[in-house]
């Protein structure tokens, strides 16, 4: 069974219920409600629909970028909408209503890396988090609670395992390979991989839960034809195309999600996940991605930022403040009890607690199903 992150509802539950995300949704509540009074619309180009916006009710409404004729954008004004128009000359949309796909980052690879939106994005990034700009800090908030919602919006009902691991690992290898078949296994097993959405383990296990569809020898495939390109350095463009040459060899692979950030600009993207919420904040990023893996999170060897996120998730779980503690499980008992001992302290943290019977070491990454299927996830 493989499964597939809740795509971006057309009509949203809850608070969602009126939200616009979309042209068509804009039709539908037109035609339907007849009203746009308290709606928000996200990021949509009205600019086609200015009799709609010179006739309807847009009391309360708020409007999130939306290019609109300017006769509409005053007469929503003045009737009692918020206008918040779209910002020129931004490599980024901060209002967007969806997470990326890898082809909307990946624009214009051709031209080489630099030529790309997240590489512009980043190069925006840097220039102005130097400066100090609080417009552009406003900016970046705005983008990241966008993104937020949007993955929030994407993961509905979404048994969620995250996969953590280091940028290091390079393809070519068995670990690499390794943490691809366990993304395999954990989507045909019926979860949604999450990762940090980068190269190493997380390309890896997006990569598997891409192939999680294919017959199995599909990703010895992929493994064979990403090992020409080892890393992402000294060239992305290359460690991209790479990627990208495999999905367009066999399309339609399973999703994944990656959550990754421009903090770490040096660390691209990867193109197996088929979603992508790419954050400016790596706090933001960090703690969104551990909250929402709801099934349970992997921790593969990795160095100070895995070490980072062991005990991030830790912490939630001691205290229970979201609730039940969910499963932890550690692979490479060498790595976690001498390289780098964060197992001893966990396991002295969880003495006594709920979170006791919820975390586990493991020597293979093919042990990894089993031990959260045992530990509740």
């Amino acid at each position: 069974m493989t499964s597939t992150p809740a795509q971006p509802a057309q009509s949203h539950h809850a608070s969602h219920d009126r939200e616009i995300e979309t042209l068509a949704e804009f039709d539908e509540v037109v035609s339907v409600r007849g009203t746009l009074a308290h709606h928000r619309v996200q990021a949509v180009d009205l600019t086609a629909r200015t009799s709609a916006l010179l006739s309807l009710d847009p009391t309360g409404a708020v409007f999130l970028g939306c290019p609109m004729d300017p006769e509409a954008a005053t007469r929503v004004r003045a009737a009692g909408a918020l206008v918040f128009p779209p910002v020129p000359g931004l490599p980024f949309d901060p209002y967007r209503a969806h997470v990326y796909s890898p082809d909307e980052l990946y624009a214009g690879l051709d031209a080489g890396y630099e030529a790309t939106p997240d590489a512009q994005s980043y190069a925006w990034f840097q220039r102005t988090r130097a400066d100090g700009d609080v417009f552009a800090s406003m900016l970046r908030a705005i983008h990241d609670d966008a993104v937020s919602d949007a993955l929030d919006e994407l993961l509905t009902g979404a048994r969620v395992v995250g996969v953590m691991g280091g940028h290091a690992m390079a393809r070519g290898t068995g670990a690499y390979a390794g943490a691809a078949r366990l993304g395999r296994e954990l989507t045909r097993a019926g979860y949604t991989v999450a990762t940090g959405g980068g190269p190493g383990a997380m390309e890896a296990a997006n990569l598997g839960a891409y192939a999680a569809p294919f017959e199995d020898g599909m990703l010895d495939e992929a493994l064979l034809h990403l090992g020409t390109v080892a890393s992402f350095t000294p060239s992305i463009a290359d460690w991209a195309r790479a990627a990208l040459e495999v999905r367009a060899r066999r399309p339609g692979g399973g999703a994944s999600v990656g959550i990754p950030t421009w903090f770490y600009g040096h660390e691209p993207p990867n193109a197996f996940a088929a979603h992508l919420a790419k954050y400016f904040a790596n706090a933001t990023r960090e703690d969104g991605l551990l909250a929402r893996s709801n099934a349970g999170v992997v921790f593969l060897p990795g160095a100070a930022g895995t070490v980072q996120e062991v005990f991030d998730n830790a912490t939630p779980n001691y205290y229970e403040s979201r609730g039940e503690p969910t499963p932890m499980v550690l692979v490479d008992r060498d790595h976690w009890t001498r390289r780098l001992p964060a197992w001893p302290l966990l396991t002295a943290l969880a003495e006594g607690r709920s979170m006791e019977a919820r975390i586990a070491l493991v020597d293979r990454i093919d042990e990894v199903p089993e031990a959260l299927k045992r530990l509740g996830g």
